[in-house]
């Protein structure tokens, strides 16, 4: 390996330990020695590849993004005419109940984009209309946004599900939050219980 793909490696490598600490932590909850940490490498090299904390908050919040834009493809691709369920349906599950430093940055990460500075929102607002627009261009489907007001409208419905659903502490109200979701952003179906919805107890 050259040392120029090294480089590159151990950038992206830093890149996704950041988004994972950032996600976990917030953005005042660890120092670059953290970051340098959490990536395997040393402080020295950390600012080989950033200039600071910031620039690399900057990058991780377009790199996790740019991984939900990806999502979204891919959905598009697998899924074809039900993609659009199935991602909300994905979302409302396993973006709910993963590991917060698994989590979306769409979901985790605005609150510390609007404490940031002014280049830090301006890459969030160009990758969240980037997000929208991948949404809208997609394969129709069911209850699918078809312009970019609808899109930002259903991405901030599954953000806040799922928003509320992490910070309870019934599981069954979570499932409810999500059931709920679910049924507003596709349309309930009489007799058709969610996926999302929680399972009863069993009686033992």
């Amino acid at each position: 390996m050259s040392r120029s793909e090294q480089k590159v490696q151990t950038r992206q490598r830093i890149l996704e330990a950041a988004g994972r600490v950032f996600r976990k932590s917030g953005f005042g909850g660890v120092g670059v020695d953290g970051l340098a940490k959490e990536a395997g490498v040393t402080s020295g090299a950390f600012y080989v590849h950033f200039d600071s904390k910031a620039d690399a908050f900057r990058e991780s919040v377009k790199h996790g993004m740019a991984d939900l834009r990806g999502g979204v493809l891919y959905f598009q691709t697998e899924h074809g005419r039900v993609w659009w369920p199935e991602f909300v349906r994905f979302y409302l599950s396993a973006k709910r109940t993963c590991d917060l430093s698994e989590g979306c940055t769409l979901q985790s990460m605005p609150a510390e984009v609007a404490r940031s500075d002014q280049a830090s929102r301006a890459v969030f607002e160009t990758a969240l209309r980037d997000v929208a627009q991948a949404v809208v261009d997609g394969p129709v489907s069911p209850s699918a946004p078809r312009d970019i007001e609808s899109a930002c409208a259903a991405l901030a419905t599954l953000v806040g599900a799922v928003t509320l659903a992490r910070a309870v502490d019934s599981e069954a109200f979570a499932s409810q939050i999500a059931a709920a979701t679910e049924n507003t952003l596709l349309g309930a179906q009489p007799g058709t219980p969610s996926r999302a919805r929680a399972r009863k107890p069993s009686p033992d």
